[in-house]
């Protein structure tokens, strides 16, 4: 996977981007007539999407991908970053398995390659029907492809597949009780024997462990604590290495220390207060769909702090990790949630077994791949679905009780658009509301007086000590479009819109934070209410040139983080 840091430094990898043979399948009918052994392609590049590719720009359904690559031999572990939407995977024509979902990572086990030339064959289709996720009716664009950093490991003896960095701080924040949750691979053909090494700070952990020949397996350490240390904060957001080794293999990570607590007025980090101040933000390029070049990764992460934001919102799926890294060491905080979103669930599709099966496993793969990044202090459930339904209802317990199973020290949500009607409020630590007053609807609606009105309903409920996340709002504006009437689609109304939103959410005890609607013009599938083909409610254009309201936004959000240095709130 691609990281900030090495993640081995003991077992063999080969990274696979570069040119691969592709082809589009438009009838479907590539592994009938046996193309996962050979087929006439054309170059491509990945990570990348089809969709930027000439005569596929619309294209939905099934392409192939195949490279050879030479290896040593022994036990191979293909380890796919991200591939849109679904996946099967052969090794010289043999089946290797498959992968449904396109925003986390899988990997796949062959024991027993031989030593010399290979050829790997990725099927990647990103059609959707009534079992999608997403459905088709998303309001971002439906791009195919491999998008992240494919890479083979080599295994060699008994292997660390992952290890989770479970705690527990003190009540004073100043030690804590840990653990470490190991998935441990024998790679060989006959049972082993060895010693797991487990290095935190100044502790070092050994556990013995047995494996059968192939045989995975999760163990725990010890409990143990530590103390002097840092914690991670926005202000100092501190990191640890987290080193764990076999006498064959290896495996590092970063971790930080960070307690976060939901109260009557907001959120807490580490017992402060702090006011959530952000953006949504698509991983999204028109020159590279989700394929979203590292770079620019750190561009939209420094024109975000320019801006004053302290929180990003990962609309609507798990970033690259490589981005949260980047956030575990800018000290930001992020919102990560799976594409469950709100267009096309029917009633029918949200209590389909299916579909609940999908999104269960979308939220383990999260949670697995995630769960060591500080950063990350919101885990989502879904966004805009019919929480006033059974179905609906049945989903957010189901989903919710699970994530704070395995979640670990995290806020867990779901972001309604209909909050006056959701009878899920008792399925989420903050009330997370996405509204376009001023931008959809009656021109009489009145910002003030929803806000009100759901303080009453949540009230009359009984959640009265769960805050208010305004996790959407916003509006359309052409970028260069300027008017002196500040028009609908202006960057004078958009800019006049959010800063009046922002501030009256800010001057509301009951409302935790406020995350723009959008950080940047995102390519979509609407066409009607979408001008250019774009969602164009981003702060900035697609190619981020910033626009009038990115500089009210700015002087909002950096005025909010100057007075909470000396804010005694909490």
């Amino acid at each position: 996977m691609s990281r900030l840091f090495r993640e081995h430094r003991i077992r063999e990898c080969e990274i696979l981007d570069g040119t691969w043979n592709f082809a589009a399948d438009p009838s479907g009918v590539g592994i009938d007539e046996g193309w996962q052994n050979g087929f006439e392609g054309t170059s491509t590049v990945v990570p990348s999407v089809w969709n930027t590719k000439g005569g596929l720009e619309e294209y939905e359904g099934a392409c192939w991908y195949s490279r050879e690559l030479y290896t040593e031999g022994g036990t191979l572990r293909f380890v796919f970053g991200s591939v849109l939407t679904e996946a099967r995977v052969w090794l010289d024509g043999e089946y290797l398995g498959s992968h449904y979902g396109g925003f986390c990572q899988f990997e796949l086990i062959k024991r027993n390659v031989s030593r010399g030339e290979h050829r790997l064959t990725v099927r990647v289709d990103n059609s959707s029907d009534s079992r999608s996720i997403p459905q088709s009716g998303v309001d971002w664009y439906h791009y195919g492809g491999i998008t992240r950093q494919v890479s083979v490991e080599r295994l060699d003896g008994i292997c660390v597949l992952a290890a989770r960095l479970e705690y527990t701080l003190s009540p004073k924040l100043d030690s804590v009780d840990c653990r470490v949750a190991l998935t441990l691979f024998n790679s060989q053909d006959i049972e082993l024997t060895d010693s797991i090494s487990v290095r935190l700070l100044d502790k070092e952990i050994s556990v013995p462990v047995t494996l059968k020949a192939g045989e995975t397996r999760e163990i725990c350490t010890q409990n143990f604590t530590i103390s002097g240390f840092e914690l991670w904060s926005t202000d100092n957001p501190r990191l640890y290495a987290l080193e764990v080794s076999s006498s064959t293999d290896d495996l590092y990570d970063r971790v930080g220390f960070r307690l976060v607590e939901v109260k009557s007025d907001g959120v807490y980090l580490n017992g402060r207060y702090v006011e959530l101040l952000g953006v949504n933000r698509h991983e999204e390029h028109p020159d590279f769909g989700f394929a979203f070049p590292e770079a620019l990764m750190e561009r939209d992460i420094d024109i975000a702090v320019k801006m004053g934001c302290n929180t990003i919102r990962g609309a609507h799926y798990p970033n690259n990790p490589l981005f949260v890294d980047m956030l575990d060491e800018r000290g930001i905080l992020f919102y990560s949630e799976i594409p469950i979103w709100g267009g096309g669930f029917a009633e029918a599709t949200l209590k389909d077994s299916d579909v609940l099966l999908r999104g269960e496993q979308m939220h383990r793969e999260m949670v697995e791949h995630y769960y060591n990044h500080p950063s990350i202090i919101i885990w989502g459930m879904h966004n805009e679905i019919l929480t006033e339904t059974e179905a609906g209802i049945e989903m957010s317990r189901r989903y919710y009780t699970l994530l704070k199973e395995i979640g670990g020290n995290r806020i867990v949500t779901f972001a309604t658009n209909r909050p006056l009607k959701d009878e899920c409020l008792e399925y989420c630590d903050v009330i997370s509301i996405n509204m376009y007053i001023g931008w959809y609807g009656s021109k009489d609606e009145s910002w003030k007086d929803f806000i009100s009105a759901v303080k009453v309903r949540r009230d009359s409920l009984g959640y009265a000590d769960k805050p208010i996340l305004m996790s959407e709002f916003g509006a359309g504006a052409v970028y260069g479009h300027r008017s002196f009437e500040g028009f609908r689609w202006s960057e004078e109304y958009q800019a006049k819109l959010v800063g009046e939103c922002i501030e009256l959410f800010h001057s509301d005890s009951a409302v935790a934070g406020s995350l723009v609607w959008h950080f940047a013009d995102a390519r979509t599938q609407f066409d009607l209410t979408r001008a250019r083909g774009y969602n164009n409610k981003g702060v900035l254009s697609e190619y981020r040139h910033p626009k009038a309201a990115y500089f009210k936004v700015a002087e909002l959000y950096n005025r909010y983080q100057k007075e909470s240095k000396t804010n005694t709130r909490g």
